[in-house]
């Protein structure tokens, strides 16, 4: 395998664990409010709605600091690296990843869909609510 061989295939990957956490964000998102209404449990565990909202205050913060992804500049970096000349010339996973999950608008655009997007991300914890581990549920009386 070649050096740039292994720089597109490492550039592939920091693509995926892209895909992977925007999947996490707006999936979660929506299964989150799916799960609200249809009264799944799950959907309420601590860690998961900790994970989800800190994910995606993490985008908010970034974008409105004007701070690129450091995935995005590490996968560009890495596609240069490998031969790519830019971050759309490339492998299968690349290309069709990237046509899912970048479009061209303005940056001001982006920054407006992720903060309305945190927006409804906060209001969930209040419709659907976490357990919050503080706050556990007291024992009834006889062990049930």
């Amino acid at each position: 395998m070649t050096r740039s061989n292994l720089q597109g295939l490492l550039a592939d990957a920091i693509l995926l664990v892209h895909f992977a956490f925007v999947l996490f964000v707006v999936g979660g998102q929506v299964l989150i409010c799916l799960g609200g209404v249809r009264r799944w449990s799950w959907v309420r565990h601590f860690p998961f709605r900790a994970a989800h909202l800190l994910a995606m205050a993490v985008v908010v913060v970034e974008s409105l600091g004007g701070v690129v992804c450091p995935l995005t500049t590490w996968e560009a970096k890495l596609r240069v690296l490998a031969g790519g000349g830019g971050i759309y010339a490339g492998s299968f996973i690349q290309h069709w990843v990237h046509r899912l999950m970048f479009f061209d608008a303005s940056e001001r655009t982006f920054t407006s869909i992720y903060v309305a997007f945190f927006a409804v991300v906060v209001a969930s914890v209040f419709l659907v609510r976490p357990r919050w581990p503080w706050m556990r549920p007291e024992a009834k009386p006889g062990g049930g």
